[in-house]
């Protein structure tokens, strides 16, 4: 289990790219708890509560690292699908690379979300029963690492990026 401070270093010290996978239709992520009932009740938000993750992504990639993600969604978007692709806008604005994926289109996709670093560090994104994050496992097995190169290749062959996405879809009805 890593504690945030390991977490952080593996940013800090990531050189080429960052990539997340994520697979999960909802998170319990208690920071957005405010933030997605303001976007279900069709009320502003500020993004104060985004601002440590727009500073170190915007770090991140000022340091010439890519940093990218593919979600995988099932459709119709659950309302928090459709809440992370406004909020998606902001990732994008900061430097990710956002692509989006239905399910339906994936093939076999891995259970859990993780984050892979420089092709090499695999960082599990551990929850409970409940969707809530409990922190994350690190492994640098050239196996998993390996695998999970491919997952991400192949799905990001396959993903649309953000802003085609949206697109495509209707954000605030469905």
């Amino acid at each position: 289990m890593l504690r945030d401070e390991q977490r952080d270093n593996l940013f800090r010290e990531c050189r080429q790219e960052a990539f997340h996978l994520e697979v999960r239709d909802d998170y319990a992520v208690p920071m957005e708890s405010g933030p997605f009932r303001r976007f279900l009740d069709n009320e502003p938000d500020d993004y104060a509560w985004f601002h440590d993750w727009d500073v170190e992504a915007r770090e991140i990639t000022g340091r010439g690292v890519v940093l990218s993600r593919v979600r995988v969604v099932t459709v119709p978007h659950t309302d928090y699908q459709r809440w992370g692709m406004v909020v998606a806008a902001h990732n994008v604005a900061a430097g990710e690379d956002i692509r989006y994926l239905p399910r339906h289109l994936a093939g076999a996709v891995p259970p859990d979300d993780w984050w892979l670093f420089d092709g090499e560090l695999v960082a599990y994104n551990l929850v409970d029963d409940d969707g809530k994050a409990v922190g994350m496992a690190l492994t640098s097995d050239p196996h998993i690492a390996a695998y999970c190169r491919d997952v991400k290749s192949r799905l990001w062959d396959l993903a649309t990026p953000y802003a085609d996405y949206v697109d495509q879809v209707s954000i605030h009805q469905q």
